[in-house]
């Protein structure tokens, strides 16, 4: 007997491999910043210290100078994503499992919207406007902030699409 796929198939489907991916794309970030420590180090030092801003007086005030005060932020970033990652490949699990929709869908959800504060409100809002990481040519990191706060806010859409009842 062969079966056609339902809609709520395809759409477990579509939300376990957007989780998914996310979940090995933030894995890998944070793998890479505990094991290479150094290099997004300095890119978050000089994100907060505005060294390559343009040095406007009205908004130097903001940075932060002070090396443990930026390594503390770092570790926090770092402990973040790896908490988001593992919520994220629990996510992944339970969509592969195929028997709690419901629960998949909410951890799935947890990990997405920690992406979504950290890319979000973290380096857009933050990192982007508040320390005005727009205005430097080298350490200006909005363009892979926004590609993943949009995959991360597509994911979330499709993660939280109803299925319908009776669908296999």
């Amino acid at each position: 007997m062969t079966t056609t796929p339902t809609r709520n198939s395809g759409l477990r489907l579509a939300a376990g491999a957007l989780t998914g991916i996310l979940a090995l794309y933030i894995a890998l970030v944070a793998f890479g910043n505990i094991t290479d420590f150094g290099t997004n180090q300095q890119f978050v030092r000089h994100v907060l210290a505005m060294d390559t801003t343009f040095k406007d007086d009205d908004l130097m005030w903001r940075a932060v100078t002070s090396t443990a005060l930026q390594d503390t932020a770092y570790v926090l970033i770092i402990v973040w994503e790896t908490v988001a990652a593992l919520v994220l490949i629990w996510g992944t699990y339970l969509w592969a499992r195929r028997k709690d929709d419901v629960l998949a869908r909410r951890v799935s959800t947890y990990g997405l919207l920690m992406l979504l504060l950290l890319f979000g409100a973290g380096f857009i809002a933050i990192g982007g406007e508040w320390f005005s990481m727009w205005q430097s040519k080298t350490w200006n990191g909005l363009d892979a902030a926004t590609r993943i706060f949009t995959l991360s806010g597509v994911a979330l859409i499709v993660n939280q699409l109803p299925a319908r009842t009776g669908d296999g």
